[in-house]
């Protein structure tokens, strides 16, 4: 049987999607470990810490290979201290899977990070599409003055590993606020991964 063909709409103020399945949201308080000044990140959550940082609207039809889950991501403009908000950033459960993302507003980045701890950073805006391709670690953040808005999409039967990040102690490079715009800076806290780290992410792919 043949699935039903869909139509979707995105909203690029929003970043509503039509039709929608599922959705989640992460307030400042679950991304606790994530940024690099602790003492910063524990003072704002006393004050906003159910503030939503970003959330997410997708459309997943079968987690089945072949098939493709896509979505909206809509996030806010903030920093922590210095640092730009990010989401918590994963790789791919099975390794060999890509993932696109398509700027509808604001003005953002992809952090990507490889196995052996090589940095890219792209830049996101409107009608701007960055593909990561399979093995990357990737983390969007946004360095503007209002929301960013992607939609993206990647194989249906990917995964997400969040945990690949913190157990490197974060990403290797952070991304901060200088004068108007951002540099990246080492992390302090980066714990290289070893040889057998790095080949179990390659093992993970069919």
């Amino acid at each position: 049987m043949l699935a039903e063909p869909s139509r979707h709409v995105v909203d690029p103020a929003s970043g509503a999607l039509s039709a929608a399945t599922g959705s989640y949201e992460k307030r400042l308080r679950d991304l606790a470990g994530v940024y690099g000044d602790a003492a910063a990140f524990d003072a704002a959550c006393a004050t906003s810490g159910d503030r939503v940082v970003y959330k997410v609207e997708d459309v997943r039809p079968a987690a089945r290979h072949g098939d493709l889950i896509f979505g909206t991501t809509f996030m806010e403009p903030g920093k922590i201290a210095d640092e730009f908000f990010v989401t918590r950033g994963h790789v791919h459960a099975l390794g060999n899977r890509p993932e696109t993302y398509y700027g509808e507003a604001g003005e953002g980045l992809m952090l990507m990070e490889s196995p052996e701890g090589e940095v890219r950073i792209l830049k996101i805006a409107p009608r701007v599409l960055v593909y990561v391709p399979p093995f990357w670690i990737h983390r969007s953040i946004n360095i503007g003055a209002s929301p960013l808005v992607m939609s993206f999409c990647y194989p249906a039967d990917s995964g997400q590993d969040y945990d690949v990040i913190s157990k490197a102690g974060g990403m290797a490079v952070r991304v901060v606020a200088d004068g108007d715009g951002w540099r990246d800076v080492p992390n302090p806290d980066y714990r290289p991964r070893g040889p057998d780290e790095i080949a179990a992410l390659y093992t993970r792919q069919d």
